[in-house]
């Protein structure tokens, strides 16, 4: 299987493309991690990569293009992969249909979690992350803490990333719009696109997810039969 996951900030694209991938036995290749390890290991790309992210800046799409590019050749990615991350825009995507083309191969299916903007916002407003370890992280409605303003785990103090007040949500939320939701209809074009709801618990996204995926299966084997 050869998955996209694809969603706006807060969707819990993170999250569902570990289970998922878990799930489904691929390799869960996400474009931050190949970053960090493309700068540790010092390569060409991760020294071009890290120059614009010290910079605050986005990596290029030529740079990032050629990480996946080389993550994707490796043996391991034979039985599947789920891409976490890439393509963030149109000329990412027409990229990546090119590398699988020349494999001679392409996505099995792309699914698109769906949340309201409203729900977004409020997912990633109300996060809260500890100074000791950001690995404790906390949610004023869905998982506050005992008490406010205190990690329970090592009683940190908890606090909110300037990246996830309501102002920076709201932009990144237009950024999504312009660049990256046209990816949906780049793949919904070729019949690929199945929307998933990312409401409600992660297990029952997991179990939506998983069952799009079969029927994406059930009707791709329908259309080669025909």
């Amino acid at each position: 299987m050869r998955i996209l996951l694809i969603g706006p900030p807060g969707a819990g694209k993170g999250t569902q493309a570990v289970r998922l991938a878990t799930h489904l036995s691929i390799q869960h290749i996400s474009t931050g991690e190949l970053f960090r390890e493309h700068i540790d290991q010092g390569t060409e790309l991760g020294q071009n990569a890290h120059t614009h992210m010290r910079a605050g800046l986005l990596v290029p799409d030529e740079v990032t293009i050629g990480v996946i590019k080389e993550r994707l050749a490796r043996p391991d990615t034979e039985r599947g992969f789920l891409l976490d991350g890439f393509p963030r825009n149109v000329a990412q995507a027409q990229a990546l249909d090119g590398i699988l083309a020349d494999a001679e191969s392409r996505l099995d299916a792309v699914l698109d979690l769906e949340i309201p903007e409203a729900e977004v916002v409020r997912r990633i407003a109300g996060r809260r992350l500890c100074r000791q370890d950001r690995g404790h992280i906390f949610h004023v409605d869905y998982s506050p803490p005992e008490v406010t303003g205190v990690c329970d785990v090592c009683g940190g103090e908890l606090y909110q990333r300037d990246d996830d007040r309501e102002t920076t949500v709201s932009k990144r939320l237009e950024v999504y719009r312009s660049e990256t939701a046209p990816v949906a209809d780049h793949y919904r074009a070729q019949g690929l696109v199945t929307t998933v709801s990312a409401l409600g618990q992660a297990q029952e996204v997991l179990e939506r997810a998983l069952i799009a995926i079969s029927q994406d299966q059930v009707d791709a084997s329908g259309a080669s039969s025909r």
